[in-house]
């Protein structure tokens, strides 16, 4: 009787689980079974495994086969397993010295004349390897850098299962070319995207970078982008069409500073796991940008598929934006399963086979027009809408999504001499980001030794008692609060907001035109320089276009 064990890592969700690979060879009519809990494409890894052993020049065993794949508990899934079952069996057979496979990780999948083919989620499955204790990982050739990325781990990429039977049993690795011919795709690079997906979905390709230089006018929105970036804060653009919503929604990534090694990390291991990292880009070091049709299903949105469910939007865009443009074309329950990933910076998906938790910290850009034609509110009039449907569509837009919203903006339409005036004086992106980096400085020595780096993860309770704002600075928002026009929640972001503009203009806490203009960005009310309306009251215009409790005249009805 034969028995070896070596070690491979399942992937569940974006985090992985170590699985030890025991097989057993027992005298008997020759048969391979595999148990543990295995899908479909790994009870193939059967067939693929006998035919990489005998192709790579090494005896299959004519005795009855065990492979168990533990803990049997949990489900596994895909072809990475066949370079660990394929050792695990081969020293079974003593063709390898089993004591040289217990500490090793191995993940790859085998073709049938013997090659190692890469597969998707290589990052997580050697950082659970890492955190396991492991020091050394086989993976193929095309991943090394890859897996090279997590430190401490001592990486072996190899081409074949001939070189490492080699290497394992202290032999003349044999050299493997790679038929290849000129201009033609590599076809081992296809195991590594999911048919679909596109490579590089979500990541900034390139070093080119939308100039923000190129918005023409808009100068409240790009000051409000600035602060979006600054703060992290969710933002939500309003206007006609052509005024430039997509524009500067498409330009907020590229304010945002570059990615810590940790931010890389995460978001290069949900990205190889999801099969949109492109190959030869093993790290990915600029915040992503993922921008769904408004048709997103709440499973492509948050997470889902069938069995084991995938990386959604929310974590493809994880450290980075989430762009909705025509929000109020999507349907309301899909917006609505953004609310919790909002808040907690998370998603948690439960299905029959498992309950996942997958991470979608991410900055929420939101566009929509004022009305089905879009004119509604404009100079130019012209809307035609019934003012039902102009409820209806407004109404798609949940009130708890807006409130997680820190800043809503009206986006008007471009005025002929500012776009005859285009590139004249306008900053470019390079300029404001630098501010935003500043502020970010600012604000990250401010939370030093706390768990929060940006001030839109800083809780209410703490900012209203550790970190408090100028005397008096408070009191708009706080007659706000009484009104009804802030809930508990709008209040603790508007001083979020009144920090993140603290940090812009250098202040060293907030002041009261801070908080004024926060409250401004969120309600669309002008603080101090309000129109004085018939009757000796005051009205202006929220983001949605409708009149302010606070804004009407004394004694006017709701």
């Amino acid at each position: 009787m034969g028995f070896a064990r070596t070690c491979s890592v399942a992937l569940v969700g974006v985090e992985g689980v170590v699985v030890e690979v025991q097989a057993d060879l027992e005298p008997g009519v020759a048969a391979f079974t595999l148990v543990g809990l295995p899908d479909k494409s790994l009870i193939e890894s059967r067939d693929r495994v006998r035919a990489a052993v005998v192709n790579s020049g090494a005896e299959w065993p004519q005795k009855k086969l065990t492979v168990g794949l533990s803990p049997a508990a949990v489900p596994k899934g895909g072809s990475g397993f066949d370079l660990a079952v394929a050792c695990a069996v081969l020293g079974a057979a003593e063709r390898l010295d089993p004591r040289e496979l217990t500490d090793l990780m191995m993940i790859g999948e085998l073709g049938l004349d013997g090659r190692v083919r890469p597969v998707r989620g290589v990052l997580p499955a050697v950082l659970a390897a890492a955190d396991a204790g492991y020091r050394q990982v086989v993976v193929p050739e095309r991943t090394v850098a890859e897996a090279s990325l997590v430190p401490g781990i001592s990486v072996l990429g190899v081409r074949s299962l001939r070189q490492l039977i080699a290497v394992l049993a202290d032999e003349p690795v044999p050299e493997e070319e790679e038929p290849l011919e000129e201009g033609r795709p590599d076809p081992l690079l296809a195991g590594l995207v999911v048919p679909g997906t596109g490579v590089g979905a979500g990541l900034p390709r390139g070093d080119h970078v939308p100039d923000l230089a190129d918005v023409a006018g808009q100068h409240s929105a790009r000051r409000a982008l600035e602060v979006a970036a600054a703060g992290r804060h969710h933002v939500f653009f309003k206007g006609p069409p052509g005024a430039g919503k997509t524009m500067l929604a498409e330009r907020l990534p590229g304010l945002l500073p570059p990615l810590s090694q940790k931010e890389s990390l995460e978001v290069t291991a949900v990205h190889s796991v999801a099969g949109t990292l492109p190959p030869g880009q093993p790290l990915v070091q600029r915040p992503p940008y993922c921008a769904p049709h408004h048709s997103a299903t709440m499973a492509s949105l948050v997470g889902g598929g069938s069995g084991l469910p995938r990386p959604g939007a929310v974590s493809l865009a994880h450290h980075g934006v989430l762009f909705m443009d025509e929000a109020a074309e999507c349907s309301p329950r899909v917006l609505d399963a953004l609310r919790q990933p909002l808040e907690s910076g998370q998603v948690v998906v439960a299905r029959a086979a498992a309950m996942l938790r997958m991470p979608a910290r991410f900055l929420l850009a939101l566009a929509a027009n004022p009305c089905p034609c879009g004119r509604h509110g404009t100079t130019a009039g012209g809307c035609e809408c019934r003012p039902s449907a102009i409820r209806r569509y407004r109404a798609r837009l949940s009130g708890p999504l807006m409130d997680r919203v820190d800043l809503r903006i009206a986006v008007e339409p471009v005025a002929r001499s500012e776009l005859v005036a285009l590139g004249q004086g306008a900053e470019t992106t390079a300029t404001v980001a630098a501010r935003v980096r500043a502020a970010r400085e600012r604000a990250t020595a401010r939370l030093a030794g706390t768990p929060w780096r940006t001030n839109s993860e800083i809780p209410g309770h703490e900012l209203r008692t550790r970190w408090q704002v100028h005397p008096g600075a408070l009191a708009q928002a706080e007659r706000d609060l009484e009104c009804g026009l802030l809930t508990a929640r709008g209040l603790d972001r508007v001083l979020r907001v009144a920090w993140t503009a603290a940090d812009l203009a250098g202040h060293d806490r907030p002041t009261a035109e801070d908080v004024n203009w926060a409250l401004e960005l969120r309600t669309g009310v002008r603080r101090g320089s309000l129109t004085v309306a018939a009757g000796g009251g005051s009205t202006s215009n929220d983001a949605d276009g409708q009149e302010t409790a606070a804004a009407r005249p004394p004694g006017a009805r709701g």
